[in-house]
């Protein structure tokens, strides 16, 4: 019951009140031992409920690059690409957020790939965001053959410009790009 109480209050607007949590469990727990456990599992926690996922990254990071819908739907293709592929779990998800911008803009030829005001706000510069970059180019390269094909077929919509059937940025997907661009 005190889990119950700690989710509806992060989920929704009008949880359940203590009262009916004591009703649904037929009285087993008293209002304050549901409170007392509430109390106990937060600071087993230390007050943590969530931790930042790529989304949470890719939002703060899209408003800095100014996108346009084909450059929103190009960035979450790549960053959902990047979260399906085990070999992408190496990077954090700040830094596949980024790359996923990175990489859009290089496919979509934005000039310059990347600006001040970027790395000002996602803390990477473009060398370091250059091997996640070349592994969504990849993992883009190669979507329409992959088994996983629910993510491909998604941003192959014409409602998602269709940026999953774009060719990838080429000098991403070179075995020089790791260190010519800078």
């Amino acid at each position: 019951m005190g889990a119950m109480i700690m989710a509806s209050k992060y989920e929704e607007i009008w949880g359940p009140e203590v009262n009916d949590l004591v009703c649904i469990a037929d009285r087993a727990y008293s209002h304050e031992q549901i409170l007392v456990m509430e109390k106990t599992i937060l600071g087993k926690l230390e007050w943590t409920l969530t931790v930042p996922t790529h989304y949470v990254f890719l939002v703060r990071f899209l408003k800095a690059s100014i996108p346009d819908e084909k450059m929103e739907n190009m960035v979450f293709f790549l960053a959902e690409l990047g979260m399906m592929q085990y070999e992408a779990i190496m990077f954090c998800p700040s830094m596949v957020a980024a790359s996923a911008v990175y990489a859009a803009r290089c496919t979509l030829n934005k000039k310059p790939a990347w600006t001040d005001t970027l790395k000002h706000h996602t803390g990477y510069s473009e060398e370091q965001l250059t091997d996640c970059a070349k592994l969504l180019a990849h993992f883009h390269s190669k979507a329409a053959e992959n088994r996983l094909q629910a993510v491909y077929r998604k941003y192959s919509s014409s409602l998602r410009e269709a940026v999953a059937l774009l060719q990838p940025a080429q000098f991403l997907m070179s075995p020089t790009a790791v260190k010519s661009k800078a």
